[in-house]
């Protein structure tokens, strides 16, 4: 397979139509053409991939009420160098009917990151009307295939929906990274369309989220699927005479294979360049987690007490405190119940005890309507655009204003309380509601302008984790947005991503592999094993690397739960009884003694495209595969990633019979026969 490795840069005037010029620049496998018309073509340099569209397209249009512009005269064209690599500058008009824009664009090819480029534009107008937007478009795309087409559209909504879905005729979706829903928004700036042979991905490189959509479309009757970027004005925006619009700074970039690896091209850019700081796993983020949410709402103390030495005894490290401690969402005291504050530290001292960590269950950024602490502090509250507090449905609660200065001392507070007076070590932050706002039109809370609210609203979960971290250095802040995309923006201040309510192990898997191309050192955890599907799918926790978890109950259930909850449509008994204790102490023993978690994720296998699903990690010399289908009988599999020139030992470690065979690199293929998954460890002999 040729790649292309060399940045080149052409301004080159070749004819593409009567008189028209064709512009090239070019980053490793992308090139980038341009017409006359600034009309562009995205391709892959890459011998395996092929032509992605056949004719230019207009990607950037500016839609007014009085008229759509998505062509522009190219009046001039230079080569410049910039601080992020080479560019081309490019300069174009529009002008009829007395209508007049003019575009400049900035096409950078960013060293360090083939196969990615930078796109700055603004537009001035220039004509003698003004113009009311409706949208504004950037670097639309078109897929061609005869066949379906994978995308990857990492927004949130009350769906929760899969974050990869096939493309197929008659598809839509906005992927709006605003609020859709009531406590539903945010996400990655970046979504991805691939075949088998390559994609293409578009996305924003602002050092903060914007608010706009993504959408994605397979018109029926087209062979292809479209994707761009759009701002959109439902008051409509004037466009003065005079003025100069500025769009938010995107990218483009092409690949092999499915989302991983944009996505990670995309997160390292960030990090490179953007002021965003990766964080990185301590130790204790990866050990498996035991969490009292099986006895729900309505816990004890002592049925949390009671269930320590089993906890133990099965193999879990962490004890997680779950909701129904606190008096209210926003009054974080510990209720009458419970019996205060000396029960909370009694817990943790019990758990300390046993040599087991404690986390704490948190909704920060929510309080109920009467509570203390919003008759004590009104001016806490974000205030939508009606001057009236915005409702977190989920919680029957208030937003408080992430960016205001009383809201961070008071959160920052209650982390205090928490680690420093309680003894936990470790906070289990929940609530779709933590991934984005509404903009705060709130007075008190000294912003420029409404949506700064959401921009800035990773600061408060840097408070958090710094505070945390600052009482004690191991301390694990996962954060759950509840099913939602991750908001990008959140996640250097968190140091276990988690699963997050997954709705089958099909999403926990393909969370896994998105969270690993964000940050490759954050532990993930797999949640509840009883949101798997079967409410016992172990094999998807532990092949893919993720971090081991259950909620289950001994040697009773909670009477206020209950029996055979329905999780993900599986009726699920939580209580641990002797048949499935033997089961967990087998998963979470070998969780224990192989920590796949620690490994290194690597992106071999196509999520869309391969079947069976692959997965495969790199821990201490050694290549661990874990294939998941409903059925398999014989086919061959490729192992790849291995040597040629060695020769390899394949054992099934996760069955009883540890059965061993023996492969050679030069022929990497097993022709195994399963039901659901198939796990293998894979040692050079």
């Amino acid at each position: 397979m040729k790649r292309v490795s060399i940045l080149s840069l052409a301004l080159a005037a070749l004819l593409v139509g009567c008189g028209s010029q064709k512009i090239e620049i070019t980053n490793g496998d992308i090139t980038l053409q341009i017409n006359g018309k600034m009309q562009s073509r995205v391709i892959s340099n890459n011998q395996e991939t092929k032509t992605f569209h056949g004719d230019f397209l207009s990607a950037d249009a500016i839609v007014a009420e009085e008229l759509t512009i998505d062509q522009w005269n190219l009046d001039k064209k230079a080569k410049v160098a910039t601080p992020r690599g080479e560019a081309i500058e490019l300069q174009g008009s529009y002008s009829k009917n007395g209508y007049g824009v003019e575009k400049y664009q900035t096409i950078i090819a960013p060293e360090g990151f083939e196969g990615m480029l930078l796109v700055e534009t603004k537009y001035v107008n220039t004509g003698k009307k003004a113009m009311r937007l409706k949208s504004i478009e950037q670097n639309r795309v078109v897929v061609d295939s005869d066949e379906v087409i994978w995308s990857f559209q990492p927004t949130s909504t009350s769906a929760r929906a899969n974050w990869i879905l096939p493309v197929e005729e008659g598809f839509y979706q906005e992927n709006f990274l605003g609020m859709n829903n009531c406590d539903y928004g945010g996400g990655i700036p970046f979504v991805t369309l691939w075949r088998r042979d390559g994609g293409v991905s578009v996305g924003l490189v602002e050092p903060v989220l914007k608010t706009i959509n993504m959408p994605i479309e397979r018109i029926a009757g087209t062979s292809g699927a479209t994707m761009k970027l759009e701002r959109e004005w439902e008051d409509r925006a004037e466009f003065a005479v005079g003025d100069t619009l500025v769009m938010d700074r995107s990218f483009i970039a092409v690949s092999t294979g499915d989302y991983f690896e944009p996505l990670q091209l995309f997160s390292n850019y960030m990090y490179a360049h953007e002021g965003i700081t990766p964080s990185e796993s301590e130790p204790e983020a990866f050990e498996p987690v035991w969490c009292a949410w099986g006895y729900e709402r309505t816990f004890t103390v002592e049925e949390v007490l009671g269930t320590l030495d089993k906890v133990k005894e099965v193999g879990f490290k962490w004890v997680d405190i779950d909701d129904g401690y606190q008096i209210a969402e926003g009054d974080w005291d510990v209720n009458k119940r419970i019996g205060g504050d000396s029960q909370m530290r009694r817990l943790t001292r019990e758990i300390h005890k046993r040599g087991l960590k404690a986390k704490l269950w948190w909704a920060p950024i929510a309080a109920d309507p009467g509570t203390k602490v919003l008759k004590e502090h009104p001016e806490m509250k974000l205030l939508t655009d009606e001057w009236v507090p915005e409702y977190i449905s989920w919680w029957d609660s208030y937003y408080l204003s992430p960016v205001n200065p009383h809201t961070q001392k008071y959160t920052t507070d209650l982390v205090k309380k928490f680690i420093g007076d309680w003894g936990f070590d470790g906070l289990k932050l929940d609530g779709q509601h933590m991934n984005l706002c509404e903009p705060d039109h709130n007075e008190h809370s000294g912003l420029e302008y409404p949506a700064e609210a959401q921009e800035r609203m990773p600061e408060i979960f840097k408070a958090i984790y710094d505070t945390a971290r600052s009482l004690k250095d191991y301390a694990v802040v996962q954060f759950c947005p509840c099913g939602c995309a991750i908001n990008f923006f959140h996640t250097p201040y968190m140091n276990q991503a988690v699963a997050s309510d997954p709705t089958s192990s099909a999403q926990i898997r393909m969370k896994r592999k998105a969270y690993a191309a964000i940050n490759p050192k954050m532990a993930y955890y797999a949640d509840h094993v009883e949101l798997s599907d079967g409410a016992m799918d172990f094999a998807t926790q532990l092949g893919i690397g993720g971090v081991l978890g259950s909620k289950f109950t001994w040697p009773k259930n909670n009477p206020n739960v209950k029996v055979n909850y329905l999780d993900n449509d599986v009726l699920v008994d939580y209580l641990l009884t002797p048949e499935k204790e033997v089961i967990f102490k087998k998963w979470v023993g070998l969780y224990n003694e192989y920590m796949l978690s620690t490994g290194d994720y690597l992106n071999l296998y196509d999520l869309g495209f391969d079947v069976p699903e692959g997965h495969a990690i790199a821990k201490d010399g050694k290549m661990f595969y874990a294939f998941y289908t409903e059925e398999w009988q014989g086919e061959p599999i490729e192992l790849r990633g291995l040597d040629a020139s060695k020769s390899y030992k394949v054992t099934e470690y996760t069955t009883d019979e540890k059965k061993s065979y023996t492969i050679e690199g030069s022929n990497p293929y097993i022709t195994p026969s399963f039901k659901l998954n198939y796990l293998i460890e894979v040692e050079a002999l």
